[in-house]
């Protein structure tokens, strides 16, 4: 595989995924704008090529696409060559439709999320298979990887993994604002839920979330009392609903 990696698109996964592998490939950033790209080379903060769209060849080139998905055929029409191999994180955008549009000699969806900025990603990838060890190599330069044995468990894990960032923040924001609520400083209350993540996301790695929980509820506690608040409102079902209705969004945009 080249050293040289080649994204078109310049958006914020573009410049997540770029952090992460700019440290050990050289980064081409194909955009529309050279204002744009120079503004992109600012945030990345080191040198990278730069190309306009129109024209672009792609020939024989390592290729991260990071385009709105409804913009898969707009690009076709103007970017020129076979590439070597596409790798797209473009949600609910199927292997067929980018080879049909832009005749790649390969291809392979990857769903990462926005952490690929601090090399802490969780990605999941699925396409050619000749090319999964090189897929898992370059993309676990941002963080964990995860091939899938389809599609279809590629968009569940888009509702999961990818979009998973957002859904949260939403709990994060909430919790937060329920101390503030109780009387407790807004940056106390801040500071103390960055805590809980930190540590909670590292316990997480090696323990089954129902024995965490298990281990924190003791009888007629705190956290027991916190706990059927939470399934008074319904949150467990909240969340499943949340991984339904997004996989079935990725699906509509394929």
């Amino acid at each position: 595989m080249s050293k040289i990696i080649t994204f078109i698109g310049n958006g914020t996964m573009a410049l997540s995924i770029a952090h992460g592998l700019k440290n050990n490939y050289k980064i081409e950033v194909v955009g529309r704008s050279f204002e744009k790209l120079d503004t992109f080379e600012s945030k990345l903060g080191v040198t990278i090529k730069k190309a306009l769209m129109d024209g672009y060849d792609m020939s024989d080139k390592t290729i991260i696409l990071c385009v709105k998905p409804a913009n898969v055929q707009g690009i076709a029409q103007i970017l020129q060559g076979r590439a070597r191999v596409i790798y797209s994180v473009l949600a609910g955008t199927s292997v067929e439709k980018l080879r049909t549009n832009l005749n790649p000699y390969a291809v392979v969806r990857t769903m990462p999320n926005l952490a690929a900025s601090i090399g802490k990603s969780m990605t999941t990838l699925t396409g050619d298979a000749e090319f999964q060890e090189e897929a898992l190599e370059l993309l676990g330069s941002i963080g964990t990887t995860l091939w899938l044995g389809s599609e279809k468990e590629l968009d569940i894990a888009t509702a999961l993994a990818g979009s998973g960032p957002a859904y949260l923040c939403l709990i994060a924001e909430a919790l937060t604002d329920g101390a503030v609520k109780q009387g407790m400083k807004r940056a106390d209350a801040t500071q103390a839920m960055r805590g809980l993540f930190n540590g909670f996301g590292t316990l997480i790695q090696d323990i089954h979330p129902a024995l965490l929980k298990d281990a924190v509820m003791s009888p007629g506690g705190t956290t027991a009392a916190g706990y059927g608040a939470l399934e008074e409102g319904n949150v467990r079902n909240g969340c499943m609903n949340a991984i339904e209705k997004a996989y079935k969004k990725a699906v509509e945009l394929s």
